[in-house]
């Protein structure tokens, strides 16, 4: 058996950008975010991701800008790393570890080189960590001094202000009592913090939607509060604006709500965001403020209260109902999103496409109301069709079910709705595929319930004046059992459908039951066909804990063995085959071949909690690795969804290097430019004036276009040499060196001129003999013809030749 070795699990594409309070840059041209283990980089104006920060290997916990550097910020991560980012540039500067801490989340203040930590430990700590100032790009992290134990592990629910009085590491820290419960049955627990920029004012948030401003603080037991309410929920989150002017709050309720200081019966509202509000950032300009809410979004508002922009991440609800799919067209990832959507995910962008509404119908925010959700949707091979289950949970007898067919639009390049099959089982729907076929002649689709029958669902010719419409074209059913699950083979031959206890086999081409195979007691809950070499075997994980393989050719049990297998599936491009198995609380890995007796990876304990969604995506370019532990990943990527609703894959080492190579340039990377080339080349003149001699006399080529020059222009200043400095070099650089010519050079000068006054005069005996000046008139018929240039180029050569020997034989 083979062990994760060099393979890695990591969050890569779909990780979670409203995990922690986002950043916005000084100018509010960019926005900063923690997204799993990368910081990405987004343009406020386009919501294009300019850049994503790799380098840390854990969770990012926390990003802040540097007080004394605007285009650099910090990031901190659960590795226990505090790394330092030019982010205008996406360039890793210098990173500090510390192998005492599990950083949880940030904060720093302006007029000190101090970063406090909340540190993972048994309890919650802030700390303060010394990032020492070095050029090295590498350092440790060794001053760290505990400043406050057993605080909240919420990092709204901590706050540093205008005056952080700090003396060998004491922090005073002010301290005000509220009962946790009013005679009103208000909920007094603090939800939130913040400190007012320019006075001495801290508000804060708390679970009866209440929010309070506390002042004269600095008297001990003489602090006063005022209370303002509009929020009928807790308040998650609270910022002032950098001026001091205005207090932003949100919540559940999905509405900014702008406060006016000192004036606070004024305020504006921002309604219909989107998901809960989570986080509020806001500019050090004050020009842009930026929400982060529950959907996984982050939604940019100008100082107007106005939306500017809006950037969506993979929505990951409480829970998703559909299996994870990837769309053959677009190679998207799709699952459930929006309440009654379906989202359509690029991994490779890592951005989401579009959202197609199914159910067709508002979604009302009223706890308690049924309405109708997306429970189950597949694709056909060539992705131009979709079948989509939508139910209402009602009373059994009143259960609400909906089957639509969707017909891929090549003009409005999305799905548009063909057929809606109301009521298409009188039971709850367990399964439904279709025949993989990839040459788009897809005519059928198959869906098994409860009531006791799986129906195959076949693609009708189009009508006189309407278009193909799907209609029931089988029933079956086996001994009045329950069908839980169906697959088809490699070549859709066969059918598997799995009722209960017995799997039954059938051909679609004529509906016949073929054989049915036995295997020890409990239901099968999943079935699966191999692939390629494979295909000869159908897998079944039961719920007796047991993993099954038949072989169809002996239609016998080739092999059983003990696991429990929550989630079975195979590679659509190779013989492999994935199984996610729960164990003692957590979930294992095993990749293997059905016709091998030994699996080719595994992986204890990959995450807490079952995994019941995963998928297998085919790679753009297929990997050449050599090692036995990541030959399994060379085909396809693997991605799973925890429980906790993180979208995770595996990486291989080689991969990881080459990701990560361009995250760790330091400084002498930076000017891989043309201004670094220009650079370069001045200083190797300066140190190797011989080589500058040899290639003076060489012209240098200039660029056929102004593409280089752009570059150039585009660079940012601070990276750059004085404009007097780089404006000499780089006009020099354009000119032709006229330097002092070598010996060589004049020899080779001289034989150039004195070929060239040959030509002259060779050009002047052409001209002679090709135009004679006195002819005869009579004689002009009889003229001799004009040489050719080969000719006047022989005689030149016959010209030049030792004649001396004919004298000697004349004499």
């Amino acid at each position: 058996m083979v062990e994760h070795g060099d393979v890695r699990v990591v969050h890569k594409g779909g990780s979670k950008i409203n995990f922690r309070e986002p950043a916005l840059s000084t100018d509010s041209r960019f926005l900063l975010c923690a997204s799993g283990e990368s910081v990405k980089v987004f343009s406020t104006a386009t919501e294009e991701c300019l850049h994503a920060l790799q380098g840390h290997t854990d969770l990012i916990t926390g990003v802040l800008l540097r007080p004394s550097n605007h285009l650099q910020a910090y990031s901190c991560s659960l590795d226990g790393t505090v790394r330092l980012w030019d982010f205008t540039d996406g360039i890793l500067i210098r990173w500090a570890k510390s192998n005492r801490v599990n950083i949880w989340c940030c904060f720093i203040y302006v007029w000190t080189v101090h970063l406090h930590v909340c540190a993972c430990t048994e309890l919650f700590q802030l700390v303060a960590v010394h990032l020492p100032q070095c050029g090295e790009q590498l350092v440790e992290a060794k001053e760290l001094s505990a400043v406050l134990s057993n605080i909240s592990s919420n990092p709204a629910a901590s706050a540093f202000g205008r005056e952080v009085r700090i003396f060998r590491f004491c922090l005073w820290i002010y301290s005000f009592f509220l009962k946790k419960d009013n005679q009103k049955g208000g909920k007094n627990t603090f939800t939130c913090i913040t400190c007012h920029p320019t006075e001495d004012c801290i508000a804060s948030g708390h679970e009866d939607g209440k929010i309070r401003l506390w002042r004269n603080f600095n008297h001990r037991k003489e602090y006063t509060y005022s209370t303002l309410h509009w929020h009928h929920s807790a308040v998650s989150s609270l910022r002032f604006t950098p001026e001091g002017t205005n207090l932003l709050s949100g919540g559940v309720e999905s509405v900014l709500v702008q406060w006016r200081y000192n004036q606070e019966s004024q305020r504006d509202f921002l309604p219909r965001l989107g998901g809960a509000i989570t986080h509020i950032s806001v500019s050090p300009d004050g020009a842009l403020f930026c929400t982060s809410h529950s959907d996984n979004k982050i939604t940019i508002i100008q100082s107007c209260v106005k939306v500017s922009a809006v950037i969506q991440g993979l929505v990951k609800g409480d829970r998703i109902r559909t299996d994870l799919m990837i769309e053959p067209r677009s190679k998207a990832l799709v699952l459930n999103g929006k309440p009654g959507h379906l989202q359509f995910y690029s991994l490779q962008r890592d951005k989401l496409l579009y959202n197609l509404d199914i159910v067709q119908q508002e979604y009302i925010h009223e706890s308690g109301l049924e309405q109708f959700e997306v429970v189950m949707a597949a694709f056909d091979a060539s992705g131009s069709w979709l079948a989509t289950v939508e139910e209402r949970k009602q009373k059994a007898p009143e259960l609400e079910l909906n089957l639509k067919l969707w017909a891929f639009d090549d003009q409005k390049q999305s799905f548009v709705l063909n057929t809606t099959i109301s009521a298409p089982h009188e039971g709850r729907i367990t399964a439904l595929c279709f025949p993989h076929v990839s040459d788009g002649q897809t005519t059928m689709l198959v869906s098994t319930s409860r009531d006791g029958h799986f129906k195959a669902w076949q693609l009708a010719a189009p009508a006189h004046t309407e278009g193909p419409s799907w209609s029931c074209d089988f029933l079956g059913a086996y001994h009045s059992l329950v069908p839980e699950c169906c697959c088809f083979s490699a070549d859709s031959s066969l059918l598997a459908v799995g009722f209960q206890e017995v799997v039954t086999v059938w051909t679609p081409a004529s509906w016949e039951l073929l054989t049915t195979l036995s295997q020890p007691p409990g239901a099968v809950r999943d079935l699966c066909f191999g692939r390629l070499s494979c295909s000869k075997y159908l897998l079944g994980a039961t719920t007796s804990r047991l993993l099954c393989c038949w072989n169809l050719l002996t239609c016998s049990l080739e092999w059983v063995t003990s696991m429990d297998v929550s989630l079975l599936l195979a590679d659509p491009l190779s013989e492999n085959m994935a199984a996610f198995c729960f164990e003692a609380g957590s979930t294992d890995l095993f990749v293997f071949k059905p016709g091998e007796p030994r699996p080719l990876f595994s992986h204890k304990a990959l995450c807490s909690g079952r995994v019941t969604h995963a998928v297998f995506v085919p790679r753009e370019v297929m990997l050449e690795s050599c090692d036995e532990a990541s030959q399994w990943l060379n085909c396809s990527h693997l991605y799973f969804l925890t429980q906790s609703m993180d979208l995770l894959t595996f990486i291989t080492k080689a991969e990881e290097d080459k990701l990560t190579a361009s995250s760790k340039q330091v400084s002498d990377d930076v000017a891989m430019t043309p201004f670094h080339l220009l650079l370069g080349k001045h200083r190797d003149q300066l140190e190797n004036p011989q080589a500058e001699s040899r290639l003076s006399v060489e012209p240098i080529r200039q660029p056929s276009s102004s593409a280089g020059i752009n570059e150039l222009l585009q660079m940012p200043a601070h990276v750059l040499p004085s404009a007097s400095f780089l404006c000499s070099m780089f006009v020099q650089s354009l000119l032709i060196s006229v330097n002092k010519p070598s010996e060589q050079n004049k020899e080779k000068e001289e034989e150039m001129e004195s070929e060239k006054e040959e030509e002259d005069s060779d050009g002047e005996m052409e001209s002679r003999i090709s135009r004679p000046e006195h002819m005869p008139s009579g004689e002009s018929g009889c003229a001799a013809p004009a040489l050719t240039k080969e000719e006047v180029r022989e005689l030149r050569r016959l010209k030049k030749l030792d004649h001396s020997w004919m004298k000697g034989l004349l004499d």
